[in-house]
């Protein structure tokens, strides 16, 4: 089958709810080699943004090759378009990149940070916010964001309480929902993070381990989340950190059980900056074979910036870790979020013309 009769194979509407019917992506699925695979479960950075430890150089040669599902830290219509260029017309299937960045208080308008936000106890302002800002990010090209940050934090020593919603997991919650209903309602998809209590890291050190009460995870960190999966959001990010000693990365217990089995998830699950990698550095894998094995069995389907998956899925299939079903499960996520997102039906969508509309000062001082 014929690279452009996949294009229109998963069309979807232009909103994020229709997506193309399972026979179809598991046809995509069926069509792809191992490496075009796990090209789609790879995410990588761009330059437009240092977010992690490393500077990420030229993309253009994995794009080419196919090793690269989606980018972040990428922006500009020029730029996105560019870039889809690439991976639409120079692979041999042609599936389309989408496009992640960090927008957790404004894209272009900045608005008060989430804490001082949240101080207003207004989901329909809090609501009204993240719409503008996907307003402006998708202008931008942006498909998804990194936000809301729902970390549920009670010690001040913690570095990263600024970018959360504060101590309370009942207006957290009230938060979760609006902020997914405003991103995802005006086209943006919505990644709730850093599942979960990563605000509870021991003696407020950002990447500590986590050791709480089985009664505090279900009454405190888990239900700001719980309110984000309930209004919708299409994907999700689990923290760095360990939890009763089992990391977040690797923790099936949450990411499969409590969230798609209990919850009814049914989104995509995006490791954070290298964390699949770390899992070595956290002493449950031997190598990054066994890293990328307990993400993938743990319910993660794209891997940030490690290449792990690349690397080590090869091995892991050699080994008998892991099976090619459990690889094309997490393959047929990204493609269904693809054709959420409406880019099989037109990978330009966001890249063309647009008129610049006026920025919300009003809103942003209001």
């Amino acid at each position: 089958m014929r690279r452009r009769t996949f294009l229109g194979l998963l069309a979807a509407g232009a909103g994020l709810t229709r997506i193309a019917p399972a026979a179809d992506t598991a046809l995509l699925v069926a069509e792809m080699t191992l490496e075009e695979k796990l090209g789609q479960l790879a995410m990588l950075s761009a330059d437009y943004a240092v977010t992690g430890p490393t500077v990420a150089g030229d993309v253009s040669g994995e794009l080419r090759a196919g090793r690269v599902g989606s980018l972040f830290n990428l922006w500009g219509r020029e730029a996105i378009r560019a870039a889809q260029r690439i991976a639409v017309e120079e692979t041999r299937l042609g599936i389309p990149l989408f496009f992640a960045l960090d927008i957790l208080h404004g894209f272009r308008t900045i608005f008060p940070i989430p804490l001082a936000e949240a101080a207003a106890f207004d989901p329909a302002l809090w609501e009204e916010t993240a719409r503008a800002a996907a307003v402006e990010a998708i202008a931008a090209g942006v498909d998804l964001t990194f936000a809301p940050m729902l970390d549920v934090a009670r010690d001040p020593r913690w570095g990263r309480i600024a970018e959360g919603p504060g101590e309370d997991p009942c207006v957290a919650g009230r938060f979760a929902a609006a902020k997914v209903r405003g991103y995802q309602g005006s086209g943006l998809a919505a990644t709730p993070k850093h599942f979960a209590a990563y605000g509870a890291s021991a003696a407020g050190r950002d990447y500590a381990a986590v050791d709480i009460s089985e009664r505090a995870l279900a009454e405190i960190y888990l239900p700001p989340f719980r309110a984000a999966v309930d209004a919708g959001a299409l994907a999700l990010m689990p923290a760095f950190t360990d939890l009763a000693g089992v990391p977040l990365t690797a923790n099936r217990a949450l990411l499969t059980d409590t969230l798609r089995a209990d919850w009814g998830f049914d989104g995509v699950v995006i490791s954070d900056y290298n964390a699949i990698a770390e899992l070595t550095r956290h002493g449950v894998a031997a190598d990054t074979a066994e890293a990328a094995t307990l993400a993938l069995r743990a319910g993660v389907d794209i891997d940030m910036m490690s290449r792990a998956y690349r690397d080590g899925l090869p091995v892991a299939l050699d080994r008998g870790l892991v099976t090619l079903a459990e690889i094309d499960t997490a393959v047929a996520r990204v493609l269904t979020l693809k054709a959420r997102l409406g880019l099989f039906a037109d990978p330009f969508r966001r890249a063309g013309p647009v008129e610049p509309a006026p920025p919300p000062r009003a809103l942003a001082r209001a």
